[in-house]
């Protein structure tokens, strides 16, 4: 298993990983695949192109079989740029259970940790995504609050849970150095 920063030479293989995740699990995404599925492939290899505010990992098995997903965004806006999101983080159901969604967090947090003047990443997962929840939690992330019917799936409402890690230890609680 390793881990690499995806390109526009990735994006079919994204793609079709992407997609797989949108219907696999449709809750934990807010995108659907109805509109990913119309995402032209350009559009797609743009978007991978990593730059210093995003850039998406991909975890690749023995087998060289893109297996997993995640995506770094960094706030731009000067009020809110020592911020960064994760966003749509999964692993295909072949391949879970043997820690690569850990190691995919692990190298976006050492990735994080590098850049100057980052100090907080986000994320948000729905509430009933307990496996999901226990992993962030065991790296740090502490649940902030949860927004009740955040998502709309069908007939069903969807609370999701907001997390987030400060990545920079002077700043974590309870040292008053807010």
């Amino acid at each position: 298993m390793y881990i690499r920063t995806l390109t526009s030479a990735d994006a079919e293989i994204y793609r079709e990983l992407r997609l797989q995740s949108l219907l696999q699990n449709p809750e934990a995404f807010l995108s659907t695949y109805e509109s990913e599925f119309k995402i032209s492939i350009v559009t797609t290899r743009i978007r991978l192109e990593p730059a210093d505010a995003h850039f998406t990992l991909g975890a690749f098995d023995t087998e060289e079989k893109l297996v997993g997903i995640i995506t770094f965004f960094r706030e731009s806006r000067p009020k809110i740029h020592h911020k960064a999101h994760v966003y749509s983080v999964y692993v295909d159901p072949g391949a879970r259970q043997q820690g690569v969604g850990r190691l995919l967090m692990l190298e976006l947090i050492s990735r994080a940790k590098a850049l100057p003047g980052l100090e907080i990443l986000n994320l948000t997962l729905t509430s009933t995504n307990l496996p999901a929840k226990r992993l962030y939690e065991s790296l740090g992330f502490i649940c902030y609050g949860t927004e009740p019917r955040a998502m709309k799936l069908g007939e069903e409402y969807l609370d999701e849970d907001l997390m987030y890690l400060q990545i920079v230890p002077e700043l974590q609680e309870g040292n008053g150095n807010y």
